[in-house]
């Protein structure tokens, strides 16, 4: 009974792909390029490096964008617009180190198909790795992807010295089917198109 129940679940997640919504569970590092590229926002843990705190980890919201939404796909690099007196900057100036999760429960998708955000059908993708300032050259890159998104940022007091950054990836993990996470390396990532 547990093989047909297995069975039925992995056809319902093929169905799924086939409309278009997710790729199948076994196109693991097209579905965390799909899952990136969906989401604006994700949760960016570091080493707290603050008094009272320091050396426990301590989660933020960040807004963050691969390129322009659409069909486009985007490049799979999470970039951010981030500022020193963010506390979690502040963090990273002492430990760059992080790890990134998004989740498709930010998105319509798993409401659509009443997905609890645990649920591993709604997918997340966890990155580790380090945030890093991006060279001139890539500023422009950075900016055209998450402005395109957050315009909003555009507006942002100057004062604040707002700079653009990305996420390093060198591990990923991804959660989108029962069974437990599948490891994708970087390298799988890039080369895949969502």
């Amino acid at each position: 009974m547990a093989a047909v129940l297995q069975l039925l679940l992995l056809l319902s997640a093929a169905a799924l792909a086939a409309r278009g919504a997710l790729p199948p569970p076994e196109q693991a590092a097209r579905v965390a390029r799909v899952v990136l590229h969906s989401c604006d926002w994700g949760a960016l843990a570091t080493l707290s490096a603050q008094d009272g705190l320091r050396g426990h980890p301590f989660a933020n919201v960040f807004s963050l964008s691969d390129g322009a939404p659409g069909r486009g796909g985007g490049s799979g690099v999470p970039y951010l617009y981030l500022t020193d007196m963010e506390i979690s900057v502040r963090d990273l100036r002492v430990n760059s180190n992080a790890s990134l999760t998004v989740s498709l429960a930010q998105t319509p998708y798993c409401k659509k198909h009443k997905y609890d955000p645990q649920n591993p059908l709604c997918a997340h993708i966890i990155f580790c790795g380090s945030v890093v300032k991006v060279n001139d050259s890539e500023a422009a890159i950075a900016k055209k992807a998450l402005f395109s998104r957050h315009p909003e940022m555009e507006s942002w007091p100057k004062d604040h010295n707002w700079f653009f950054a990305k996420f390093n990836i060198t591990n990923i993990w991804v959660l989108d089917y029962f069974g437990g996470l599948k490891i994708v390396t970087p390298e799988e990532y890039y080369s895949v198109k969502p």
